[in-house]
C-alpha cells in the first residue's frame, strides 16, 4: 500500500475550520499553473504519481512531467491511455487538476472516477466526473454520475455547461465520499450533493473503489449520440493531470478490511458541514449550469427515483430530463464507467 494515502485525523484545533480549509483544496489555477492545494496541516498534501498511481494503459501514451507531479494522458489511432490508484480506499476525498485538449475534440472522452468494477462485475459501484469532447467552436461538457451495486440500469447523471473555458487552465475536480453522502466539487464551489437515504438502499455505492483516470475514443456515443467522431487529424489529444490528492481510508485487497489506523477521517465533518455560503454556491451552480437531469427525466424513470425532490428546479427542464433551450438530442447507451444518457 502507498503509505502516503493513510488518513490521519486533524488536529482539534482545526475541526471548526475544515469547512473552510476543504474549500482551499480545490482553489482554480491561475496563469496556467494548477495552483497547489493546500496542505492543510499535514492532512492533505498533492503528491507525484510514484506515490500513489500505476499506469493503467497506454503504454507510450502517459507521460510524467516535473518530477512526476504532472501526467499527460494522450489518445491517439492506436490506443487511449490511462492510470489508476495503488491502493482501494473506502470513502476519502479525491482531487486532480485537469487540463482538457483544446481545439476539435469531438467523441473524445477523459474521466476521472472512483470505481470497483474490476472486483464486483456485476454489483460495482462508482463515481464519475467524465468530460465529453465537442467540435471545434463548441464547449466541452461535464457530467457526474453515481452507480451503486451494479445499477447501471439507474444511472444518476447529472450533466453541465462549465462557466470557463477547460482547456484554457487548469481546474481542480473533486469527489468527497463518506459512508452518509457523496459531494462533487468544481474549483471551490460543491456542485452535486448524493444524501444517503434508507430507500437507496446498496444503490449508495459503499464498497472500496480505486481511482482512475482515463482518456479514451467515445466516438460511437459521447458527441450527440456519435454523429461527431473522433478525428485523429487533431491527434495527439492531451488531458494534463496535477495536483493529485489520495485522502482516503486504505483497505487489504483479499478480504477489504480498513486500516486500522484510519479512526474518524477529517473528511467525516466536513462532508457533514457545508456551510450556507456553500450551499447557496452550490444551488447557484446547479441553477445556472446544468443541462441535463435524472430527476426531471420521465422517459426514462416515469417515476422519479427516491431520492429525487420533485420541487427542485421543475420548471427549468423538460420530460425527457434537458434543459429548455438546450441541445434536446440524446439516446441510451451504458458500458463500463460510460454514461447511459448521452446527446
Amino acid at each position: 500500500m502507498a503509505s502516503s494515502s493513510s488518513c490521519p485525523p486533524p488536529s482539534p484545533r482545526l475541526s471548526h475550520l475544515l469547512p473552510v480549509l476543504v474549500a482551499a483544496v480545490v482553489l482554480l489555477g491561475r496563469g496556467g499553473e494548477a495552483r497547489q492545494p493546500a496542505p492543510l496541516h499535514g492532512v492533505v498534501r498533492s503528491m507525484a504519481f510514484d506515490e500513489g498511481y500505476t499506469q493503467l494503459f497506454g503504454s507510450g501514451n502517459l507521460a510524467l512531467r516535473r518530477e512526476g507531479k504532472r501526467v499527460h494522458l494522450a489518445l491517439d489511432e492506436s490506443t487511449g491511455s490511462g492510470f489508476a490508484s495503488q491502493d482501494l480506499f473506502l470513502h476519502g476525498f479525491f482531487s486532480a487538476a485537469v487540463k482538457l485538449p483544446a481545439d476539435y475534440a469531438a467523441g473524445v472522452v477523459v474521466a476521472f472516477y472512483l470505481s470497483n468494477a474490476d472486483a464486483y462485475e456485476k454489483t460495482h459501484d462508482e463515481l464519475d466526473f467524465e468530460f465529453l469532447g465537442n467540435v471545434r467552436g463548441r464547449d466541452w461538457r461535464v457530467q457526474t454520475n453515481v452507480y451503486g451495486n451494479g445499477s447501471t440500469g439507474a444511472g444518476r447523471e447529472e450533466r453541465y455547461d462549465l462557466p470557463f473555458d477547460p482547456t484554457d487552465d487548469f481546474h481542480h475536480y473533486s469527489i468527497l465520499w463518506t459512508q452518509h453522502r457523496i459531494i462533487f466539487y468544481v474549483d471551490e464551489t460543491p456542485m452535486r450533493e448524493v444524501v444517503r437515504t434508507e430507500a437507496m438502499g446498496a444503490a449508495f455505492p459503499s464498497k472500496p473503489m480505486s481511482l482512475y483516470a482515463t482518456i479514451w475514443d467515445g466516438s460511437a456515443w459521447a458527441t450527440l449520440g456519435g454523429r461527431y467522431r473522433a478525428n485523429y487529424k487533431y491527434a495527439p489529444f492531451v488531458a494534463q493531470f496535477g495536483d493529485l490528492v489520495l485522502q482516503g481510508c486504505p483497505v487489504n485487497p483479499i478480504d477489504h478490511s480498513a486500516a486500522a489506523a484510519c479512526g474518524t477521517p477529517w473528511y467525516e465533518p466536513v462532508a457533514a458541514a457545508l456551510s450556507a455560503e456553500q450551499r447557496a454556491a452550490m444551488s447557484g451552480f446547479r441553477r445556472g449550469h446544468m443541462s441535463y437531469s435524472y430527476c426531471h427525466d420521465r422517459r426514462r424513470y416515469p417515476v422519479a427515483l427516491s431520492e429525487c425532490d420533485a420541487a427542485a428546479l421543475p420548471r427549468l427542464f423538460g420530460p425527457d430530463g434537458m434543459k429548455y433551450g438546450g441541445d434536446r438530442r440524446h439516446r441510451r447507451g451504458g458500458r463500463g464507467h460510460r454514461s447511459d444518457v448521452v446527446m
